[in-house]
C-alpha cells in the first residue's frame, strides 16, 4: 500500500499552479461536462450524471517553491461534484499517473464494488488505465472523496461532494451556499516522514517543554510540584505536548487549496444567509474553527442534518464534514481555522468585496495533555478544567488499574445489551510491543469539547450538542456487543487495533442484516477520527440513548464510545482512523458483511 517515491515526471503532462491563484482557473478541466466557471481560489463545479476525472501530476507552490501533487483534473482540491438524491452517476477516473490509483467516496452508501479501497473492494486502478464507478445516489448532504491509494490524499487527490435532496425545497433556505475545504499540504515525501517518525516520534514536535516552562511551573506550584510532574512525564516517556504527529514545522495549511497569505474569499452580501459546507480533507491535522463576531448555526455534519445549534467554535477532524449557517452584516470577516497543536493555522475571509479583510486572531497558547486526557476519570465533571498541578505526584499509569468506571453500575438493566457495556476488557494482544498504554478507567463524556478548548470563553460544539434530526433512524436494538481497542506504542510508532497492526489481524466479522453495537476504547493520547466504510455509525449516549448518525466518529484519548450498525451492506469494508498515517502505520481493519 506504499506509494512509490515521486521521480520527475514528463513535462508535457505537468501543469504549473501558482498556490496564491486560483486551483480551479490553473486547469483547463478538459474533461468536464458541464463546468460552471469557478470563483478565485475556489474549485470548479461539475454537475450532472456522467464525470470525467483525470488524475494526473501537477506542479504547486505552496511553500516558496515548486513540488509536485497529485490533482484531479489538474486542480487542488478537484472539482466539487453535485449530485442529486436519486440519480445513478457514471464516474470515469482516468489514471495518468505512473502507479496505481483509487477515488473513494467518502460517506457514501453504495455497493462495496464501488466504494475504492484497493486491496478491499476492488484491485485498484492500474497506471494508464481507466475505472468505471456506477452507482445510486441513495442520500443528500455535503460529502468528499479522495484517493484511498498510500499518501495520494496527503499530496492532493480530494474533492468535495454536494447532493441535493431529491424534492428540492420550494424556497432554499439560504442566500449563497459554498464548499469550503480544509486542507494541509508538505513540500516533503510523505514515506520520508514516516520513516522519521518512526526513529523519532517527537520529531515535528517543536513545543516540548523548555527550561522556562519549568521555572513558571514552580512559580506556580512550588518546586516539589513542578519536579514531580516532570518526572512523572518522563517515567511514562511521553510528551504533554504530543497533540499531533504533524507540525507546522513542515506542514501548510490550505482553505480551498489557499494560503493564509493568499486568503481565500467568498463574497456576500449584508444580512445574506450564507450556508458554508466544510471539509476537513486533511491528512494529518484536526482544526478549531471559528468566526470572529458571527455566531455559526451548525446544521449538519457528515451529511446528516441535526437539530440546529449556535456556537461559536467546532473542533474539526480529518474526514469530517460540518454544514454551519452565518449572517454576516459587517464588510468583512475572518474564517479562522488554527491547529489543535497551536503551531499554525488556515485562515479565509467572508467580505462584500474582494480584496477586504478582517482581523486575524492570535493562536491560542498551546494547552498540555492533562491526567484525564491520559487515564481517564472516574468523575467526569471534574475532568474539564482540570489544572496541571493535579498530575503532580502520579507515579505512572498503573496507579489507576482497579478503578471502577460507573456509577450505578449495580443496578441491572433487564436488557444486558439496553446499555452499553462498561466492563474494559484488554485483548491479550495488547500486551505486547505495539502498546505503550492501556487505560483501565476511560471516560464517556460526550461533552467534552477536547485538549486546547475547555474553559476558552467561546461556546464550542462537542458531540453532546448533535442530535440528529428526526431521532433514532431504527428502534431495534443490538443484538450482540463488539469491543476494539485504539492502540499504538509512540516510540515505535506503529499504531494498531487491539494491538495488532493491520498486517497481523484478521477481518471483523459483520452478520448481514444484524443491529450491533461497536465500542471503541482509546488507549492512546492522541484523538482518533474512526471512519467505518459502507454502513452509518449512529453514535450513543453512555446510558445507551441515541446522539447522532456519523460516519466518522472522532475518540479523544482515554475516551470510550459506542454505537450501533445495521449491517445492511453486504461485501468488504474498510474501517480505518483517518489521520492518514496512523491508517498506513496499522490503524485499519477489514469488516466483512456476510
Amino acid at each position: 500500500m506504499h506509494p512509490k517515491p515521486f521521480p520527475p515526471a514528463p513535462l508535457p503532462r505537468r501543469r504549473f499552479v501558482q498556490t496564491l491563484a486560483a486551483a480551479g482557473l490553473a486547469g483547463a478541466a478538459p474533461w468536464s461536462l458541464a463546468a460552471t466557471a469557478p470563483r478565485l481560489g475556489s474549485p470548479e463545479v461539475l454537475r450532472g450524471t456522467e464525470f470525467d476525472l483525470v488524475i494526473e501530476e501537477t506542479w504547486v507552490n505552496h511553500t516558496g517553491r515548486p513540488a509536485l501533487a497529485t490533482t484531479v483534473n489538474g486542480s487542488l482540491p478537484g472539482p466539487t461534484l453535485r449530485w442529486r438524491e436519486g440519480e445513478t452517476v457514471t464516474i470515469r477516473v482516468h489514471n495518468r499517473l505512473r502507479e496505481p490509483t483509487s477515488i473513494h467516496w467518502h460517506g457514501l452508501i453504495l455497493p462495496y464494488q464501488m466504494d475504492g479501497v484497493p486491496g478491499i473492494s476492488f484491485a485498484g486502478i492500474p497506471a494508464g488505465a481507466t475505472f468505471t464507478y456506477r452507482f445510486e445516489v441513495r442520500q443528500s448532504g455535503s460529502y468528499w472523496y479522495h484517493s484511498h491509494s498510500g499518501f495520494q490524499e496527503m499530496r492532493g487527490l480530494y474533492g468535495s461532494i454536494v447532493i441535493d435532496p431529491a424534492r428540492a425545497p420550494a424556497r432554499p433556505s439560504q442566500d449563497r451556499d459554498y464548499t469550503v475545504l480544509l486542507s494541509d499540504w508538505t513540500d516533503e515525501d510523505p514515506m520520508r516522514i514516516l520513516g522519521k517518525l518512526r526513529t523519532q516520534s517527537s520529531y515535528y514536535n517543536y513545543q516540548q517543554p523548555t527550561a522556562l516552562d519549568f521555572l513558571q511551573d514552580v512559580s506556580a506550584t512550588g518546586w516539589r510540584a513542578a519536579l514531580d510532574r516532570r518526572q512523572m512525564w518522563n517515567q511514562m516517556r511521553m510528551s504533554p505536548t504530543d497533540l499531533s504527529d504533524l507540525s507546522a514545522a513542515t506542514l501548510t495549511h490550505l482553505i480551498n487549496g489557499t494560503t493564509a497569505q493568499g486568503n481565500w474569499t467568498g463574497l456576500f452580501r449584508p444580512g445574506e444567509r450564507l450556508r458554508l459546507r466544510l471539509v476537513n480533507g486533511s491528512g494529518n491535522t484536526f482544526y478549531d474553527v471559528r468566526i470572529p463576531g458571527l455566531p455559526l448555526r451548525v446544521v449538519q455534519v457528515d451529511g446528516q442534518e441535526i437539530e440546529p445549534v449556535t456556537v461559536d467554535e467546532f473542533r474539526f477532524g480529518p474526514g469530517e464534514t460540518c454544514d454551519v449557517v452565518v449572517v454576516p452584516k459587517d464588510d468583512a470577516y475572518t474564517l479562522f481555522a488554527q491547529t489543535m497543536d497551536r503551531s499554525g493555522h488556515a485562515r479565509a475571509t467572508l467580505a462584500v468585496r474582494q480584496g477586504l479583510s478582517a482581523p486575524v486572531p492570535e493562536r491560542d497558547k498551546v494547552e498540555w495533555l492533562s491526567m484525564a486526557d491520559m487515564m481517564g476519570a472516574m468523575d467526569h465533571g471534574a475532568m474539564a478544567g482540570m489544572d496541571h498541578g493535579a498530575m503532580a505526584g502520579m507515579q505512572g499509569m498503573g496507579a489507576m488499574t482497579g478503578m471502577q468506571p460507573m456509577a450505578g453500575a449495580d443496578e441491572a438493566p433487564p436488557d444486558p445489551l439496553a446499555t452499553p457495556g462498561t466492563r474494559v476488557r484488554h485483548a491479550r494482544t495488547e500486551y505486547g510491543p505495539s502498546t505503550d498504554m492501556r487505560v483501565d478507567t476511560p471516560r464517556t463524556n460526550l461533552d467534552d469539547p477536547g485538549i486546547g478548548l475547555r474553559n476558552n470563553g467561546r461556546r464550542v460544539l462537542t458531540l453532546a450538542d448533535m442530535k440528529t434530526l428526526g431521532g433514532p433512524p431504527e428502534e431495534r436494538g443490538p443484538g450482540r456487543e463488539i469491543e476494539l481497542h485504539l492502540t499504538g506504542n509512540m516510540d515505535r510508532y506503529t499504531w494498531s487495533f487491539d494491538g495488532l497492526e493491520f498486517s497481523q489481524s484478521t477481518p471483523v466479522a459483520f452478520r448481514h442484516g444484524e443491529r450491533l453495537r461497536v465500542i471503541l476504547h482509546n488507549d492512546t493520547m492522541m484523538t482518533h477520527p474512526m471512519h467505518l466504510h459502507g454502513m452509518w455509525s449512529d453514535l450513543e449516549t453512555a446510558d445507551g440513548d441515541f446522539q447522532v448518525r456519523r460516519h466518522t466518529i472522532p475518540v479523544q484519548p482515554a475516551q470510550r464510545v459506542s454505537f450501533l450498525v445495521t449491517a445492511d451492506a453486504l461485501g468488504r469494508w474498510a474501517w480505518h482512523c483517518h489521520l492518514m498515517l496512523h491508517m498506513e502505520a496499522g490503524m485499519f481493519r477489514e469488516v466483512v458483511v456476510a
